[in-house]
């Protein structure tokens, strides 16, 4: 696992806005558009905004935790590298990744570099979106979470972050999509 004990970048006003514990309280309904947004592509140097996609393809929004661009979650870092590893599974069926990151655009490149990512990587280090999608925080970072949009932007499918069951895996996020 790419990760570093070193705390350099570690505390900073992001880690200190999301240090209190926030559960997850998403309250989206199944069935319902999910909210816009409009996040840098890290990726692929553009902008994306969420509903450019609606009519067109369905998406997996993959909220992620990653503390700096050295300090991952060790519950998201799996989940990160096998996401990237069957990212062409996605695209084989028109389904387009969207991995959400709270970190700035400097570390999110050093995260995409590092990780050889070929899924878009958006940058949210406000964590504006994070907390439109209400998915708790706790000890420095926003919690991970996924949801499956159909291809008209409605929510099919939402997994949260808890103990007993971290991230929802790439088998549970494909069959969503049937």
């Amino acid at each position: 696992m790419v990760t570093s004990i070193a705390s350099s970048g570690l505390f900073n006003e992001r880690f200190f806005r999301n240090f209190l514990p926030i559960p997850a309280s998403n309250t989206l309904e199944l069935g319902y558009a999910t909210p816009d947004f409009q996040l840098p592509d890290i990726t692929n140097g553009t902008v994306v905004k969420l509903s450019d996609y609606r009519g067109k393809k369905p998406v997996l929004l993959a909220f992620t935790r990653i503390f700096t661009e050295k300090n991952y979650c060790p519950f998201c870092y799996p989940h990160i590298k096998s996401l990237n590893e069957n990212y062409e599974q996605f695209q084989n069926r028109g389904i387009e990744v969207l991995m959400i990151t709270s970190t700035d655009e400097r570390q999110s490149q050093i995260v995409m570099r590092d990780l050889s990512l070929k899924m878009p990587l958006l940058s949210d280090p406000t964590c504006r979106v994070f907390r439109t999608y209400q998915v708790g925080q706790a000890l420095g970072a926003p919690l991970p979470a996924q949801f499956v949009l159909e291809k008209q932007g409605k929510l099919r499918y939402k997994h949260l972050f808890s103990f007993l069951d971290h991230n929802a895996g790439v088998e549970k996020l494909l069959e969503q999509f049937n």
